[in-house]
């Protein structure tokens, strides 16, 4: 692996959202992962992070309430492409995404949650804030949009520890 600045991949991070990345988390021993297909990353605070948005139903979302860190692996290319869209249509609840995606968790270099291999950039971030969105804050452009249901997001700051790409 091959440390480099968390800008450095910025527009090939940004440009493979849409097919999605991983973000996983690791508490008390147990390891998940979900696809996400929004994510942040920029300056805050004087300091380099990342923002994630977690539904509150989402199993990763007690995972994460429950630890200070998590990672972002981000395949540039058109790898990975069905086990992505099956970690972002099954509950860590009732599967093992590692064991039923043949995804190779590598430990983490800054923090105790893994990478997943076969990715290109990775992100390794320490939670420094987190806050369940408030409704009433929201236009209601985006409550009909995105949370018709009233499943709202809680996000997560997380300062980057580490960055760096697949050699």
């Amino acid at each position: 692996m091959q440390k480099v600045d968390y800008n450095e991949y910025l527009p090939e991070a940004f440009e493979s959202l849409p097919d999605g990345a991983f973000l996983t988390v690791q508490s008390d021993g147990e390891k998940n992962t979900m696809t996400i297909g929004w994510n942040l990353v920029g300056v805050n605070w004087s300091l380099p992070m990342t923002l994630v948005m977690v539904r509150s139903s989402r199993h990763t979302h007690q995972l994460l309430e429950d630890t200070d860190g998590y990672t972002i692996s981000f395949p540039l290319g058109e790898q990975m492409q069905e086990e992505l869209k099956y970690c972002g249509s099954r509950s860590g609840r009732d599967h093992d995404k590692f064991e039923e995606c043949d995804l190779q968790p590598l430990e983490g270099r800054q923090v105790e949650t893994p990478v997943i291999g076969g990715c290109d950039l990775y992100y390794e971030c320490e939670i420094v804030y987190s806050q369940q969105m408030d409704p009433d804050k929201i236009t209601s452009q985006a409550v009909r949009d995105c949370y018709p249901e009233g499943d709202y997001h809680t996000l997560y700051f997380g300062r980057v520890l580490d960055s760096y790409m697949a050699e």
